[in-house]
């Protein structure tokens, strides 16, 4: 998924490490290993060499907050990797949808009426991450960094408020 070489729009919308690290509430070693392990490689771009820096989008970092809640929650690594894949494909609407998780599969059920069926027929579920609180987190957390530093560009000020729901 990572892109080679970023557009000036892209590199508005990106985060680097520290500041990916300060959002999601991890540490930068941790950053650092799921990145060389391709647990989640930065989708805006990858260092290449010295002096290069990771960029990673909105949507990393509300994979990377999810990949925080699990592995926290004892989820396993593979577990991991499955939901990871799973909002990748999910689409734009991860605020309104549930991260289901099971001995198999993982998939993002966007009702209640989808997480009853998918226990109604057998699945025995491991856990539930609702992502809306995930994507207010990021939120706040994109909002208080920005206070905390100067950002600016329409486009950043763009994904924060579809961050929050505005």
């Amino acid at each position: 998924m990572s892109r080679t070489a970023a557009t000036g729009e892209d590199l508005e919308l990106s985060y680097r490490g520290p500041q990916v690290c300060s959002i999601v509430g991890i540490t930068y070693r941790q950053l650092d290993y799921w990145a060389r392990t391709d647990l989640l490689r930065p989708s805006i771009s990858e260092a290449r060499g010295s002096g290069s820096q990771r960029r990673y989008s909105y949507e990393d970092l509300l994979a990377l907050k999810v990949i925080k809640r699990l592995l926290d929650a004892g989820i396993s690594l593979q577990s991991t990797r499955r939901a990871v894949e799973c909002l990748r494909a999910g689409g734009d609407d991860l605020a309104s949808a549930d991260l289901v998780i099971d001995e198999g599969r993982t998939v993002l059920a966007h009702s209640g009426e989808e997480i009853v069926d998918l226990l109604r027929g057998g699945q025995g579920v491991l856990n539930i991450v609702s992502m809306r609180p995930l994507v207010s987190e990021v939120a706040a957390a994109i909002t208080s960094l920005r206070g905390a530093q100067e950002v600016t560009g329409p486009a950043h000020q763009d994904a924060v408020r579809k961050a929050a729901g505005s």
